[in-house]
């Protein structure tokens, strides 16, 4: 009977602390010009449809060049997520940085749909700076993948590129703690894989072969639910935040040949 106590009590533990384990925000803002790694950015102020004021971080496209709205993990933030973007523009894209909710300093506690009112909010606020939608490109790593994929089910757009990304939370928790139902008892679930094959613009999937976070059979399973045109790369070696040079490399020409 203790056993039995003790496993429902740790499952209860699991269940109220979801949110919790899911998300692990940066707790400070940094305004971008007062770190050597923002400097190529200025502050991106949007409001969500629930009253959020947000700051992401923004650099312009060179002319004749798409945006990349990049969605960071559940780990990352502003500051972190910078760097990733030296690649792309060094190439000419511009490059959002969206923050969410309850990170790098920002108002309100994340949340699924928390975090999906934050994505449309900086979505919308690049259409009224005449930005339009085959001019964007969805780009996530780790569960940004879940609100990269959900935005490109909801909003027409360029290309969407996914790097280490999932089939569904429910199905992380589930690998994850296996001795419990944790699929069942997940309320925060970001399900991919009910929404890549509702997806018909140009698909990139990154993953790397010795991702101990996210395994690659995530990314493997959820690229043979999309539809073409599509585009799987594994790379051999690589982990799950060391991936980031493997794959611009096989994004920038990718993007480069995408039809606006």
């Amino acid at each position: 009977m203790a056993a039995i106590a003790v496993y429902v009590l740790c499952l209860a533990g699991l269940y109220v602390d979801q949110r919790h384990l899911i998300f692990h925000p940066e707790p400070d803002y940094t305004a971008p010009g007062s770190s050597n790694s923002g400097r190529a950015y200025v502050e991106f102020p949007v409001v969500t449809d629930d009253g959020f004021p947000l700051k992401g971080w923004y650099h312009a496209a060179a002319p004749g060049h798409p945006t990349i709205v990049f969605f960071h993990g559940n780990a990352d933030g502003l500051l972190k997520s910078a760097p990733h973007g030296d690649s792309y523009i060094a190439a000419g894209y511009g490059f959002l940085i969206v923050e969410y909710r309850g990170f790098s300093g920002m108002p309100g506690s994340p949340s699924e749909e928390g975090v999906y009112r934050d994505a449309r909010a900086y979505l919308r606020a690049l259409a009224a700076q005449g930005i339009s939608g085959n001019q964007i490109i969805l780009f996530g790593h780790s569960l940004g993948t879940g609100v990269a994929t959900r935005m490109a089910s909801e909003f027409p757009v360029g290309g969407l590129a996914l790097l280490a990304p999932f089939m569904s939370v429910a199905q992380m928790a589930q690998l994850r703690y296996p001795v419990f139902p944790a699929a069942l008892f997940t309320t925060e679930r970001f399900e991919s894989f009910r929404k890549i094959a509702l997806i018909h613009c140009p698909l990139l999937i990154g993953h790397g072969l010795s991702d101990h976070v996210i395994p690659d059979s995530q990314g493997r399973a959820l690229f043979a639910l999309a539809v073409p045109p599509k585009a799987l790369h594994l790379f051999p070696g690589l982990d799950h935040n060391n991936a980031w040079d493997a794959f611009a490399g096989v994004f920038i020409p990718w993007a480069a040949a995408l039809k606006p």
